[in-house]
């Protein structure tokens, strides 16, 4: 195959710009403790072999951890999130990913803190569940 000089975007990008792929990548070495502590549990395939990236770009926004197998959105929530403005913020970002088959799991600071292993049990539920889903979905969609 010949190089024409362009290269095809992957599938899990989802059309990031230059922009925001570069701040996910600075985001990627500012993790609030708290991210730290649930990526330490999502990392190197620990939940059901599936591989989680962290501060990854969708669009014009930047999740959390995403599971691209199972099209699944992880948000850590800090005490910001409660108020009304970036509650509607939330609301509208949640409904891009939504666009793309995604799914959003948000997690407060505290549950994370406080419930490690409740939250990780939430996360492989769902993750497994989704990716059952989407390996069914696969065989029509090709």
């Amino acid at each position: 195959m010949a190089y024409i000089g362009k290269t095809i975007e992957p599938a899990f990008q989802f059309f990031a710009d230059q922009t925001t792929a570069e701040l996910a990548k600075s985001l990627r070495r500012k993790m609030t403790p708290c991210e730290k502590i649930l990526w330490q549990r999502l990392r190197d395939h620990k939940i059901g072999g599936l591989k989680f990236r962290r501060q990854h770009p969708v669009k014009r926004y930047i999740a959390d951890f995403y599971c691209h197998e199972a099209r699944l959105v992880i948000e850590v929530d800090g005490l910001l999130h409660n108020y009304t403005d970036h509650a509607k913020h939330d609301q509208q970002r949640d409904g891009v990913m939504e666009d793309y088959g995604i799914k959003v799991l948000r997690f407060t600071n505290t549950r994370v803190r406080y419930h490690i292993h409740q939250v990780v049990r939430e996360i492989r539920e769902v993750a497994l569940s989704r990716k059952g889903m989407v390996d069914k979905k696969a065989p029509a969609d090709q």
